[in-house]
């Protein structure tokens, strides 16, 4: 299979996943330009299906597998929203889906996993690997792995994002977009560039997860530390072999944010635009709310790309 994603794969993904992903809404918060300096459309994943981006890739992946594999069933390892998202798109063609998630995941986020019917198996992620106990259950069950975001399947699923902001919103100076494993921003910004070649495509990762910002100054791609930033669902510690070519032809730069950053952030969009946003989905919002992009860019597309965070987490928050 060929690694390449272009515009018309991503197309065919929208049309392929129009029956199970939302189209979300893009909104925007005078307050919030005041203080960004431009004009910005929150393209709001935090109302998607599964409460994040995830349906999209995971979905597309699932619908595209051949029906003669897909009967025994899909695994898949994840912090929480890609695996609701792969738990919902399994339940939607009557399939068995296990998940491979850390121990220490939101305690909401495999709550809901399991509410859709996926069997969850635990690990330690400071200790074990989590693509190893996949492939071991994939090999002890013939169930397919749904990857994350290696894969041009997940790619064009979670690239219909951009398709739809650009869509609504003609125009844009720049579009900025988290970074995890660099499916999201892969698939954004070859749709985006494809639909509007001046874009300009910032990526924003957490200080304590800055594997991406790492290896495109290094040129290659470079493994850190287990991240622990507050941003879980950003923890990834290297790119992907597939997306961290996409992100070095398409990705003018990589901002940094620290998580004291991410939390003024999630509480201005809380107390001002009335929007619960993770703190993964508030770190594009948050290179923006502390001024770190280019001066001269004025109308912004910035990607909210879930919002499952635990009560506890917002009651602290408050604190």
């Amino acid at each position: 299979m060929s690694s390449d994603v272009q515009l018309a794969d991503i197309q065919a993904a929208a049309a392929r996943i129009a029956g199970i992903a939302h189209r979300t809404p893009v909104l925007t918060s005078r307050s919030f330009d005041a203080v960004a300096g431009a004009s910005v459309f929150f393209k709001c994943e935090n109302f998607q299906r599964g409460g994040a981006f995830k349906i999209r890739g995971a979905s597309n992946f699932i619908y595209s597998i051949p029906k003669d594999q897909l009967s025994r069933g899909v695994v898949t390892y994840s912090s929480g929203n890609h695996a609701q998202a792969v738990a919902i798109a399994a339940a939607s063609v009557g399939i068995q889906a296990t998940i491979v998630m850390p121990d220490d995941a939101p305690k909401s986020k495999m709550a809901a996993t399991r509410g859709y019917g996926a069997r969850v198996v635990t690990y330690d992620r400071l200790h074990e690997d989590r693509e190893a106990i996949g492939r071991r259950i994939s090999e002890e069950t013939g169930a397919t792995v749904v990857p994350p975001f290696d894969h041009p399947w997940t790619i064009a699923g979670q690239g219909t994002v951009a398709l739809e902001l650009l869509a609504e919103v003609q125009d844009l100076d720049a579009l900025v977009v988290q970074i995890g494993g660099g499916g999201l921003i892969s698939g954004c910004s070859i749709a985006a560039k494809a639909l509007n070649p001046s874009i300009r495509i910032f990526g924003v990762e957490p200080e304590d997860g800055n594997d991406t910002y790492l290896s495109r100054r290094a040129g290659e791609r470079v493994e850190i530390p287990m991240p622990q930033t507050i941003a879980d669902g950003l923890r990834s510690p290297k790119p992907g072999a597939i997306t961290f070519p996409i992100v070095q032809k398409h990705v003018e730069d990589i901002i940094l944010v620290s998580d004291d950053e991410i939390r003024d952030t999630m509480k201005f969009l809380l107390a001002r635009m009335k929007i619960v946003v993770e703190p993964s989905g508030a770190v594009p919002a948050a290179a923006l709310y502390h001024r770190k992009l280019p001066k001269e860019l004025k109308k912004i597309g910035a990607i909210v790309s879930g919002g499952n965070v635990d009560l506890e987490f917002l009651q602290r928050l408050g604190n």
